[in-house]
């Protein structure tokens, strides 16, 4: 009997150096439903290659990236983009629009790439805005927000829904003891309804104590990925 498909699958995946301006390797890694991958790179824009290259968004010299077992090469735009419109992504840019307020920012995607009542979702962003610590959906241009409530801004977007993959580039950083507790706990629910969590950090020390929560636990070097040692 087959097994479960993988969420993501990275089989030797080179990403083309003239495009990426990073030393090009092989990345090899699966990803099952419910897997959460904890990848330590001290290089932010390496960290955001690796998280693009997850969503089929960098060319790559050789290998091949998967997500629910398609290819991203093999899919047309508007494939590509409707797979991505199951992923929840917490970038470094932020990829907010200003000319927007930060509630349309957060529940546009949904809009967009489901056909959820427009009520249901609201709701939902609002419990999952209070949640992480926002006394509701922020209505204010992205820009005006302080950099923490951006941060929970930008997390209450990624996990609205039913995100089938979650790419998150150092989603809590400089919040860990106000966000932790909630952040694993909303993380945990997604993974139970079949998610797979890539979780991209720079410091790995917040996360030391967590060892039974993630199911990889990866180095993102120039060389590639490798395992982490296991040191408390």
């Amino acid at each position: 009997m087959a097994g479960p498909l993988p969420v993501l699958e990275l089989q030797d995946a080179m990403p083309l150096f003239d495009e990426t301006g990073i030393a090009p390797a092989p990345f090899t890694m699966r990803l099952l439903p419910g897997d959460c991958a904890l990848i330590a790179c001290r290089d932010v824009e390496r960290g955001a290659m690796f998280a693009d290259l997850c969503c089929g968004m960098v060319t790559l010299a050789s290998g091949v990236v998967r997500c629910t077992g398609l290819d991203w090469t093999m899919l047309g735009t508007l494939q590509a983009n409707a797979l991505r419109g199951r992923i929840g992504r917490v970038s470094r840019q932020g990829a907010w629009l200003d000319i927007l307020g930060t509630d349309a920012n957060i529940v546009l995607p949904q809009l967009h790439h489901t056909r959820r009542p427009e009520r249901d979702i609201l709701e939902e962003a609002q419990a999952l805005a209070e949640r992480f610590g926002l006394p509701g959906l922020p209505v204010e241009r992205p820009s005006h927000l302080t950099p923490g409530d951006r941060l929970r801004a930008a997390l209450v977007r990624a996990c609205l829904g039913t995100p089938l993959l979650l790419v998150l580039e150092n989603p809590i950083a400089g919040a860990e003891n106000e966000l932790g507790a909630v952040f694993l706990d909303v993380l945990t629910r997604a993974r139970h309804r079949g998610a797979a969590v890539v979780l991209l950090t720079r410091d790995i020390g917040p996360w030391r104590g967590q060892h039974g929560f993630f199911t990889h636990r990866l180095h993102l070097l120039d060389e590639g990925l490798y395992a982490m040692r296991r040191t408390g």
